[in-house]
């Protein structure tokens, strides 16, 4: 035997349980296709959001909330309806009592710590704010066990290695065969060669399948693109860098695994086009504040309760079916500096750096410098003083001017005179009041309700919206103990998946939605059982 336990992937998932077994004193290989560059794979460019229940920041910002209340959001966004949904929500409900019990006091003791104010993800789902932001953001998040991994006698780290083939004799997994890669120079997340040098073949008495989903790959994405959605886009953006093609999913069910819900995937509409861009068609997500007036591509505001940050699948669904590939935001500059955020730790360096000073900026006036660069640069954005003037910039990014200036105008004009009352029928803005009545949301996250054509509050700004590849949510069927199942239901010997190569548990542990928050914790999670698990078994 080359090691105990070999780790395909050395993104976070695989990371958390390679240094849990190293701690147990077993040796561990784990080996990575990308340069070691990429240590650490997405998580590094998250923004380092982590899904907590009852935990002190929410405590300190009057937010009550429990176990059980968590667990009834997470079933009502799951909506697990399958039988195949068997170990996906034995594993939900184990992820959230580890998020309601452990999970901070276990980071916590590994030095990461957390940013006070906590963001309302998916506030159509989540009854209370979870999303607590990682002061370092995913970096922060990543680090510990990175560092550990590198500085570990048990962890043999081979990258340019890239898995072929899962090795199987008498029905049990016992290693890997694949290519060496050349060597390669380039960035964290910049697209790598596949010039093969030469060939291996590893044997272990485990190996963990922890090389993320499909998020990179459009044409299996579209290929697993479920009805239920509309018709997949023509046009996407991609979340995520190029080495994440969900190959070894198809190289696990080869090897007998069994892969469900593949037509589960989390894609957001709230992509724009990077303006310095990492990888190939890379698309940063805005996370927006509840105010934005939103547009289908014909000018139609979306219907209740489809607002900015409410409800991610719905409007993903909603929009596909309006035979366009975009959308628009139409905001004013009072809106973008407090409301705009981007997703990725490289768009939040006061985070990223954990740079005080910096971070108190966003207090200050007008956006923050990243925001601003896209406001300037991005090529999805239209900034303008005037309505008109707006909506013909609007018409100039399109292929043919789909919008008719008189209806958007109708539209702005039918929103403002809402304003004239604490009250109305315009239920978006009793949502952004309702939001307002939270500290956290009042202090730094949602701009107080004020008309669009208001010229104190301008300019106006326009955001053409995309479709930007993210997560895969089905993924290799696995059993509490992160154990690959066969079809048969019983587990494969010697395989074991974890992150989101199993959907981040079970092979689907979200369902047909997440929370938010959950895609780091469930590699974290996911990667913490399977270490634990081998720890006790090998």
């Amino acid at each position: 035997m080359d090691a105990d336990v070999i780790v395909v992937g050395a993104g976070l998932a695989g990371l958390v349980a390679a240094t849990t077994l190293a701690d147990a004193g077993k040796r561990v290989i784990v080996v990575e296709q990308e340069p070691a560059a990429s240590l650490g794979g997405q998580s590094f460019w998250s923004l380092g959001g982590l899904f907590l229940v009852d935990s002190p920041e929410q405590r300190r910002l009057g937010v009550k909330d429990s176990f059980d209340l968590a667990w009834e959001d997470w079933q009502d966004a799951a909506g697990f309806d399958r039988e195949e949904d068997n170990w996906p929500r034995k594993w939900a409900r184990a992820y959230v009592e580890f998020a309601a019990g452990e999970k901070r006091s276990w980071l916590y003791e590994k030095g990461v710590r957390f940013f006070p104010f906590i963001g309302w993800a998916e506030r159509g789902f989540n009854s209370v704010p979870r999303f607590h932001i990682t002061w370092g953001t995913g970096p922060g998040v990543l680090e510990p066990f990175a560092d550990k991994a590198k500085a570990s006698s048990n962890i043999d780290l081979r990258f340019r290695h890239r898995v072929d083939e899962l090795t199987v004799t008498d029905g049990a997994v016992d290693g890997i065969r694949g290519a060496v890669l050349e060597p390669s120079q380039v960035g964290r997340g910049e697209e790598s060669t596949r010039v093969v040098t030469g060939e291996f073949e590893l044997k272990a008495r485990a190996v963990i399948v922890a090389s993320g989903g499909i998020g990179a790959n459009h044409e299996l994405i579209r290929k697993n693109w479920p009805e239920r959605l509309g018709s997949a886009p023509k046009k996407m953006l991609t979340g995520v860098p190029a080495h994440v093609d969900g190959r070894m999913l198809a190289i696990s069910e080869t090897a007998g695994a069994n892969l469900i819900n593949r037509d589960r995937m989390w894609h957001y509409v709230e992509g724009v086009a990077n303006h310095d861009p990492i990888w190939p068609g890379h698309g940063i997500r805005i996370l927006p504040g509840p105010s934005s007036l939103w547009l289908d591509a014909l000018g139609n505001r979306l219907p209740t309760p489809l607002y900015p940050g409410f409800d991610t699948m719905g409007t993903l669904e909603h929009l596909r079916k309006t035979g366009h590939d975009h959308s628009w935001f139409i905001l004013t500059q009072k809106i973008i500096e407090k409301e705009f955020a981007l997703s990725g730790s490289e768009q939040n360096p006061d985070f990223t750096g954990k740079d005080v000073k910096l971070t108190l900026k966003r207090a200050l006036p007008g956006p923050t410098a990243p925001v601003a660069a896209f406001m300037e640069r991005g090529e999805d954005f239209v900034v303008s003083r005037d309505l008109d003037e707006l909506i013909a910039g609007m018409n100039r990014l399109t292929d043919e001017p789909l919008l008719d200036p008189a209806k958007i105008r109708e539209q702005v004009i039918s929103r403002d005179r809402q304003l004239a009352n604490e009250f109305g029928k315009d239920l978006q803005l009793t949502a952004i009041r309702g939001a307002r009545k939270f500290l956290g949301d009042k202090l730094i996250r949602v701009a107080p309700p004020h008309r669009l054509l208001d010229p104190k509050a301008g300019p106006l700004i326009a955001v053409r919206l995309n479709v930007i590849s993210r997560k895969t949510l089905g993924g290799l069927e696995t059993n509490l103990s992160s154990q690959v199942l066969r079809a048969d239901g019983e587990p494969l010997p010697g395989l074991y998946a974890v992150g989101e190569a199993a959907g981040f548990g079970g092979g689907g542990v979200h369902g047909y939605r997440a929370l938010e928050g959950t895609f780091l914790g469930g590699c974290l999670f996911s990667g913490k059982q399977a270490g634990e698990a081998l720890a006790k078994s090998l």
